[in-house]
């Protein structure tokens, strides 16, 4: 970088540090009225920030002003940020994948990922029992991964999601591998669905799993649109990109 362009750079750091602190405080006021309105400790609910398609910059950015855990939906992108946070000092973030994982990717995330928020199946469960085990004897991990279901409220599998009747099943696949930890659930509304009664549905087949699985106490449920409804209905963690990250950057490709 030449000495004219660093004043430019950080100039622009300062500015978009000053577009994500203003944001975060919008969020996380938003969490807190929701977290009175339905008499719930606000220490009960993690945001979640969603960064996918947003430059590594962004998120020492997030993490300067006190963020550690992070989502992503693609295991290449995802990796790279990994490895570049570390590059920058950020050594000890907590990294989630959100988005739909296919099983040829299972030993990857396994290497990077704290938490699965989209396992559907029980032929996944298993690749990523099997990823966990490797990564643990490499040590490139240091403990069990944790993973959610993915629960089907519509039951379209273009979509994901396991449908409500098979989450026992695929829960007891969960908890009885080595390598992995049943967190709890997760769930996307349905396109179309009023909100309140996706989430009901959600937070009873979450007190249904809890009665087999105790330990399963994690509901990830809840975006930048519908994170009140969520919250009401239970949610311990809100996935949010663009009410905290801005609008999508420009991709080319």
């Amino acid at each position: 970088m030449t000495g004219a362009a660093q004043p430019q750079a950080a100039a622009a750091a300062q500015a978009r540090t000053a577009e994500l602190a203003a944001n975060l405080a919008s969020l996380n006021g938003r969490i807190d009225a929701a977290c009175r309105a339905s008499g719930r400790d606000r220490d009960s609910v993690r945001l979640l920030p969603v960064t996918k398609f947003f430059p590594a910059s962004d998120v020492a950015l997030l993490a300067g002003l006190g963020l550690g855990e992070f989502g992503e939906s693609r295991e290449q992108e995802a990796a790279a940020k990994v490895v570049a946070l570390r590059e920058l000092g950020h050594d000890g973030l907590r990294w989630h994948m959100i988005g739909r994982l296919q099983r040829n990717k299972a030993n990857a995330v396994a290497r990077w990922a704290h938490t699965v928020h989209s396992v559907d199946s029980e032929r996944l469960a298993t690749a990523l029992d099997r990823g966990a085990r490797a990564a643990l004897e490499a040590d490139e991990r240091r403990e069990p991964l944790d993973v959610l279901i993915q629960v089907s409220l519509d039951d379209d599998p273009e979509r994901g999601g396991v449908p409500a009747h098979g989450v026992d099943a695929l829960a007891d696949t969960v908890a009885g591998a080595p390598s992995l930890r049943l967190a709890g659930l997760m769930a996307i509304p349905p396109l179309g669905v009023e909100p309140d009664s996706a989430f009901a549905r959600l937070a009873s087949l979450h007190t249904r799993l809890r009665e087999r699985h105790p330990g399963a106490s994690e509901l990830s449920a809840g975006m930048s649109g519908d994170l009140e409804s969520a919250i009401t209905h239970g949610s311990t963690c809100v996935r949010v990109g663009t009410a905290l990250m801005g609008a999508r950057p420009i991709t080319s490709g």
